[in-house]
């Protein structure tokens, strides 16, 4: 999850909108599957979200809950644009931010799945670019460490430089941006802040930079982009036809407009993009984002597509306790975390960046998933709202909503 300084925030750019929105009168929109009369017919959840909303001043919100591998809803609540009064429906299209982090996890899963890499083996080898820890030259790291954010690659350079580009996407190739960040000599390396102190496999530490390593391996294994193949192997099979790696095919009318909080208004953000697509750059609309959670609550399957077999499926969720692993979190699993939600422990992952945040919640034992989007910066009150409604879908899964 990012925390970089805003893009378009100076004054001669910035436009503000008045935040007192009548978010009790908005209308809500909806696609669903396979939900009773008596689902469409209850306002009571749609209630709740909306004052969660309005507690925590979230412009607009997108809500999916997917059960056994089908979604039962995908609904939209409030605006996707303020100025033009545009509201999200299920087809509006989200910055997912480090949600993005999964997918390119499922990539590296199927991959191992394929038999065409082994997670316990040096991925060196397989990239055209040196690898290797500075600190800790004689250790080697690996895929699963990469997954883990145990592989000792540091983002402190990654924050100090800010790579990101407001309103298109990235110039730097993902290859340029890893061998000027992880290469001595490179125009963004140092010694200090392209590594930790710890050797690989020691300890966790959050790496987005190692998630874009995950990418280019992916390609070097695969002999494609990575983003090439997860359109082929994940996005369409599960029938994920608004989700996209870019901005140039992003359809702007379709997208939600991200929002800054400055005092009482709300601050239009540009969109952003960054050569480290792996970890932070998918977008995706509730609709198709909870098809891909209905699947990875399910043993890798969502109805008759199936993204990974269940044992790989599994791994990915299999969580661990490396050294240092943070307090907010009980494990760590292969590009999915675990941590508390209220009264139970669940699989997730959320995602931000200026203007984003968004959380994705796996309970594989009642076979439910959530999906959250909402197009504000994450604040104390955005994550106890997505919390709440979170908590609220998992805790009654035998129930409508």
């Amino acid at each position: 999850m990012k925390t970089n300084k805003p893009h378009d925030a100076s004054p001669g750019r910035r436009r503000f909108l008045a935040a007192g929105l009548a978010f009790a009168s908005a209308p809500v929109f909806g696609l669903v599957r396979g939900a009773t009369p008596a689902d469409l017919a209850s306002c009571e959840f749609d209630a709740f979200v909306l004052e969660q909303m309005r507690q925590a001043r979230i412009p607009g919100l997108a809500v999916g809950w997917a059960r056994d591998g089908a979604t039962r809803f995908a609904r939209g609540f409030g605006y996707a644009d303020i100025e033009s009064r545009r509201m999200v429906d299920a087809d509006t299209v989200f910055h997912l931010a480090s949600i993005t982090k999964t997918v390119t996890a499922t990539a590296i899963a199927w991959l191992h799945e394929q038999g065409r890499l082994d997670l316990d083996e040096p991925v060196a080898p397989h990239l055209n670019f040196p690898l290797r820890h500075q600190r800790h030259r004689a250790a080697t790291i690996t895929a699963r460490q990469l997954l883990m954010h145990t592989s000792g690659i540091s983002d402190a350079n990654y924050y100090r430089i800010d790579f990101r580009t407001p309103g298109r996407d990235a110039d730097m190739p993902l290859q340029d941006f890893l061998r000027d960040y992880l290469v001595p000599g490179g125009k963004a390396y140092s010694a200090e802040g392209s590594f930790f102190a710890h050797a690989p496999g020691a300890a966790w530490g959050y790496s987005n930079v190692g998630y874009a390593v995950l990418g280019e391996l992916a390609a070097r294994v695969s002999g494609e982009d990575m983003r090439e193949l997860t359109r082929r192997e994940v996005f369409a099979p599960l029938g994920m036809t608004s989700t996209f790696w870019t901005l140039a095919e992003t359809p702007a009318e379709r997208s939600a407009t991200p929002y800054l909080m400055a005092g009482s208004a709300y601050v239009r953000q540009r969109p952003i993009g960054a050569p480290d697509w792996p970890g932070s750059m998918l977008r995706s609309s509730i609709a198709d984002l909870t098809r891909y959670v209905a699947a990875a609550a399910n043993g890798g399957a969502a109805g008759d597509a199936r993204m990974l077999r269940p044992q790989n499926m599994a791994e990915l969720l299999l969580m661990r306790q490396p050294a240092q692993l943070p307090e907010w979190l009980t494990g760590q699993g292969l590009g999915w975390m675990q941590g508390r939600l209220g009264d139970r422990i669940v699989a997730n992952h959320w995602g931000g960046d200026p203007g984003v945040f968004t959380a994705a919640y796996l309970d594989p034992d009642t076979r439910c998933g959530v999906a959250i989007l909402s197009n504000a910066s994450a604040s104390d009150a955005s994550k106890a709202a997505i919390k709440n409604i979170a908590m609220r879908l998992l805790a009654r899964p035998d129930e409508a909503h």
